[in-house]
């Protein structure tokens, strides 16, 4: 959408000189929902503008797999979308099929619609376009009975059991029908009511794809139906429910006229609002043990602070020789391990919110946690293999590979906002791998004192990051204590570029000449 008329209109929505700011509302029926929602896409992740733009689709497709809904939560996007879907229509329902199955009575079906949606025509279709209609919507049925012979309770655990199609829903959907309407915004229940919804129909009649034909476009009546039993408020369903929770599960399977004894469709209602119960109590559990977390956290850092002054050493140098002033500090860095492995194993579990970890909270707790501890753990490693293993392909744990991969996409994210440059090194090396990258050099330069020439582009390459982050102020202090591995790497590499040329002269050797 780059260089185009519509960024150029938009433009004039986005101005920031003008006094009152106008809302920018995309709206699309159909194909053109689809269009709507990746206008909306396009404009949220060009942060145009601080308020953020509005989607509203009537009968659109599915649009984006599991990756794009995975970037939508974790922006939390998912507020900018409203999806309306009505009982009959089958277009926001056909891509729970495999595109490849449905696609020849797709390209018989759609140019049709199009036409009767552009006249705004009544007539009815014709017996080949019926054909494709009907074939179309036997297609979608049979796979959506067969998912339900696997049963529903997680759609995920079909992946590989049968071909799956790989859309998902995103946002918020609006069930709509002449009852009412019910919204969820739970992505795995939307999938199993579009499910469930489709097999409303117990095979494709003519009264069936006449009924997919009006709904789709007929979305001005079916609003007309919501607002007035909006105004006019609906009959209570199940007035034996002995809970308002069961209550509003029934007025809900109502508003979208499914019967209140559907089992499968109670059940998904049901399991959403359990699991959103279940999801906030694991949050709750996790922020109070969060505050026992940090005052390990305080302890180590204070570990950090000894090691340095009394002793002079890093505390990656001093806890690589297990003393016993070190025994405290490795107790809490087992601990802290376990902690926030049972965040990563919940989260892998999906026993925590979908967003859980687009939230600042708990992404720089972790990345705080890596970056203190994680050098820990390297010491730890490198101490116990020997120096026969390389940590970064064999020894990292999970755990520090998840924050950093949240860490990466949240800077991703908002790397065009811009960020103020630092002005002093960091109070933590903001690699926290940074150790396990030294002890890797320093083999590398042993081998090379071996003539293994194939390791110079290694250390020069590890020179450069080096410099690198003393320029962006990205590494700690405690790195350049006389004793610490690091000066030692420096102090061999340095000998050796003199042996090999006695002029070699270095961006780096500059800085360390002038101090660091």
């Amino acid at each position: 959408m780059e260089n185009t008329d519509f960024q150029a209109q938009l433009q004039t929505y986005t101005d920031s000189k003008q006094r009152k700011i106008k809302p920018i509302i995309f709206v699309g029926h159909s194909l053109g929902g689809s269009v709507a929602t990746l206008a909306t896409l396009w404009a949220l992740e060009k942060r145009l503008r601080q308020n953020s733009p509005f989607c509203i689709t009537f009968g659109s497709p599915l649009v984006g797999d599991v990756r794009l809904v995975d970037t939508v939560v974790r922006e939390n996007w998912g507020g900018n979308f409203c999806h309306v879907v009505s009982k009959h229509d089958i277009v926001p329902r056909m891509l729970l099929a495999p595109f490849e199955s449905i696609a020849e009575p797709l390209i018989a079906v759609f140019p049709y619609w199009q036409v009767v949606m552009a006249n705004d025509s009544k007539n009815v279709p014709d017996s080949f376009i019926q054909d494709a209609c009907r074939t179309l919507l036997n297609i979608v049925l049979q796979y959506t009975y067969t998912v339900a012979n696997y049963g529903f309770d997680s759609l995920r655990e079909l992946d590989g059991v049968i071909k799956r199609s790989p859309y998902r829903p995103f946002g918020t959907y609006m069930f709509c029908s002449s009852e009412g309407a019910a919204c969820t915004d739970n992505s795995e229940t939307i999938l199993k009511m579009l499910h469930l919804t489709a097999q409303s129909h117990e095979n494709a009649s003519d009264k069936t794809v006449q009924d997919c034909f009006s709904e789709h476009i007929g979305y001005g009546s079916v609003l007309k139906y919501v607002r007035e039993k909006s105004i006019i408020g609906s009959r209570i369903a199940n007035p034996d429910s002995v809970s308002s929770y069961e209550m509003g599960i029934s007025l809900q399977l109502e508003a979208i006229d499914f019967g209140d004894q559907n089992d499968h469709a109670r059940i998904a209602l049901q399991n959403a609002g359990n699991i959103e119960d279940k999801h906030s109590t694991n949050v709750a559990k996790l922020a109070i043990a969060l505050s026992e977390a940090q005052c390990n956290m305080a302890q180590l850092e204070w570990y950090k602070e000894r090691c340095e002054k009394e002793y002079g050493i890093t505390y990656y140098d001093s806890f690589k020789k297990h003393d016993k002033k070190d025994i405290n500090a490795n107790l809490r860095r087992v601990k802290l391990a376990l902690f926030w492995d049972d965040i990563i194993e919940k989260y892998k579990k999906h026993e925590l919110p979908s967003d859980f970890q687009s939230k600042n909270k708990w992404i720089y707790a972790g990345i705080t946690y890596s970056r203190l501890v994680e050098p820990l753990d390297i010491a730890h490693y490198y101490c116990t293999c020997k120096g026969n293993g390389n940590y970064l392909q064999d020894g990292r744990p999970t755990r520090h590979k998840v924050f950093q991969k949240w860490m990466e996409d949240k800077e991703e994210t908002h790397s065009s906002r811009g960020q103020k440059a630092r002005t002093k090194l960091a109070s933590l090396t903001q690699d926290s791998c940074f150790w396990a990258h030294v002890e890797e050099a320093l083999k590398e330069l042993a081998n090379l004192k071996q003539g293994q020439q194939q390791e110079l582009e290694s250390l020069e390459e590890f020179e450069n990051n080096v410099t690198r982050m003393i320029n962006s102020h990205s590494i700690s202090a405690d790195v350049f204590l006389e004793e610490s591995s690091f000066m030692v790497w420096w102090a061999e590499w340095k000998e050796y570029k003199k042996n090999q040329c006695l002029e070699w002269n270095s961006p780096l050797y500059k800085i360390c000449q002038w101090g660091c």
